[in-house]
């Protein structure tokens, strides 16, 4: 997964897998989803994400363990 956020465009775009967009529903204002031709999501914009976000520059990764089977 790639995380970019743009400061001239104060976009910040989650991309989970590469790929070619064949097509983009806005499914609410300012979010926008990109699909690949087999209707997967690939990637989600978020248009004025500094009023959205409380810090589109900042990125935490956290990663939760997996509990073992007894």
């Amino acid at each position: 997964m790639k995380v970019i956020y743009d400061d001239e465009t104060d976009t910040l775009t989650l991309i989970f897998n590469d790929g070619k967009i064949s097509e983009s529903d806005e499914i609410q204002e300012g979010m926008i989803l990109d699909y690949n031709d087999q209707g997967k999501v690939i990637s989600m914009e978020l248009l004025d994400a500094s009023m959205k976000v409380k810090d589109p520059k900042f990125i935490s990764y956290e990663l939760k363990e997996m509990k073992q089977a007894v």
